[in-house]
């Protein structure tokens, strides 16, 4: 459930906007050579661990695909019969659904953030749409990167079911079926709409995670991950941490001192304020260690005495 936000015209936002979430897992892969997808790692974790880390505040969240160990838990279906194409699994899936708006994800998608679940929930309340989904870097749409409208997909699966009584029903049937009979809005990102098809795809998003601009980030989501907490953190400050603790101690105190804050301010039961205020006095520790050391390195011109520290304050006294 998305908490907070901001106000329009004296309205919240995201007020009261709980969603469920709707993962179909259950491909084919042949394009993979029938490789198990949702398993398939990209910066150490499973794809389908990936995507469900940026749903985890879904109320509900439905996988549909034989059940798996999982990062987090999730509530399992499966399609009739199995293998019955996209639009079956997604019928399935909602059946176990009971907010007002649903998000639909594949388990393909390494890119996926919060931020973009919070996006496309943003866009479907902005206005009277029944869905709202990523176009991805060619604008095409990409129907399993979208919010919806429950009741909208409801009434679209319905009539099509309706329509093919008599010819098994949703299998086989491709999405644009579906989505032809949906008002949808559109939010180009072709990042977050990347998915995992081929091999090469696999190849090309595990090698962006460890670009420079990329990597940090990275790794902190799956450490977190792997680790199962939830805390936001300000990188930039345990970097400088650990830079002055290097520095000014010894190289080795850096993931010492990195790990100590943690510690402190997981048994104070702080979150991101109780880690900022134990990085600001561990590294002011370590800028005390850094000027002493240059005190006791600097000789006093004239008498080969060590030098006075910055902040010392010559004692008056005749004895002293």
């Amino acid at each position: 459930m998305i908490a907070g936000g901001t106000h329009t015209r004296g309205v919240t936002v995201y007020e009261s906007l709980a969603y469920d979430a709707v993962v179909l897992a259950g491909g084919a892969a042949r394009r993979l050579g029938g490789a198990d997808k949702p398993g398939v790692r990209v910066g150490g974790r499973a794809l389908l661990d990936r995507v469900l880390a940026a749903c985890a505040d879904a109320r509900t969240t439905v996988v549909v695909a034989e059940a798996r160990p999982t990062a987090r838990p999730v509530r399992w279906a499966r399609e009739e019969p199995p293998g019955a194409g996209p639009l079956a699994a997604l019928d399935a899936g909602l059946r176990h659904t009971t907010a007002d708006h649903v998000v639909v994800l594949s388990a393909d998608l390494p890119f996926l953030r919060p931020a973009t679940v919070r996006r496309l929930l943003s866009a479907l309340h902005a206005g009277e749409a029944d869905g709202a989904l990523l176009t991805d870097a060619d604008g095409r749409d990409q129907p399993l990167v979208a919010a919806y409208r429950a009741h909208a997909l409801r009434r679209a699966l319905t009539a099509l079911t309706e329509d093919r009584a008599a010819h098994g029903a949703l299998t086989g049937l491709p999405l644009r079926r579906l989505t032809a009979a949906l008002g949808l809005v559109r939010v180009p990102d072709h990042v977050a709409s990347f998915d995992c098809d081929t091999w090469d795809d696999i190849a090309t998003a595990r090698a962006r995670i460890r670009e420079h601009g990329h990597v940090l980030d990275e790794w902190i989501s799956a450490v977190k991950d792997e680790l199962g907490i939830e805390l936001d953190v300000d990188i930039r400050a345990l970097l400088d941490l650990a830079r002055e603790a290097a520095h000014g101690v010894d190289r080795p105190a850096a993931p010492l001192t990195t790990f100590l804050v943690g510690y402190a301010a997981a048994q104070g039961r702080g979150g991101p304020e109780a880690v900022a205020e134990a990085s600001r006095k561990a590294a002011a520790l370590a800028l005390r260690w850094a000027e002493e050391r240059a005190a006791d390195t600097a000789k006093t011109p004239g008498t080969g005495k060590p030098g006075v520290a910055p902040d010392a304050t010559p004692d008056p006294r005749p004895d002293a």
